[in-house]
């Protein structure tokens, strides 16, 4: 069995739904107005301690990891769906450092020990959340972050 104990990797955080422009639309109703929702929010990167785990072998050949980038917003507001959580299992004693190797992230040494490395992206506003009694009909939203 071969024993690694340094690996570099790459993790990027998801990115932020966009949002919706949509009107309501009712046979009976003349205006019916905005009601594009917001997009979701992107997935976080976690690092979490797995005592069962003893050696960075597993990054030996994977050693990019993006999480899940949240969904867009729908029209009848509804707000997207978030993004899922990426968790990365590391063996307890690692230390995460930046790409220079000289600033201390985190240290992770008890048992289930966990940590947010990269925070997901806020997602966008539809075109409901700007309406107001001067602009009843906006044709505007925001993408995610």
């Amino acid at each position: 069995m071969k024993f690694l104990d340094q690996a570099k990797i790459y993790v990027a955080s998801g990115k932020g739904g966009k949002g919706c422009v949509s009107f309501r639309r009712e046979k009976y109703i003349e205006y019916g107005g905005p009601n594009g929702g917001n997009g979701g929010s992107g997935g976080n990167v976690v690092f979490t301690t797995d005592p069962n785990l003893n050696t960075l072998i597993d990054f030996r050949y994977h050693q990019h990891f993006k999480a899940k980038k949240g969904e867009d917003g729908k029209g009848k507001n509804q707000t997207g769906a978030d993004g899922q959580d990426l968790v990365i299992k590391v063996p307890p004693g690692t230390e995460i450092y930046d790409e220079d190797k000289k600033v201390l992230l985190a240290d992770l040494t008890t048992k289930d020990q966990k940590t947010i490395l990269a925070y997901g992206g806020k997602g966008g506003l539809g075109n409901s959340h700007f309406k107001s009694s001067t602009n009843q009909a906006p044709r505007k939203f925001t993408n995610g972050e």
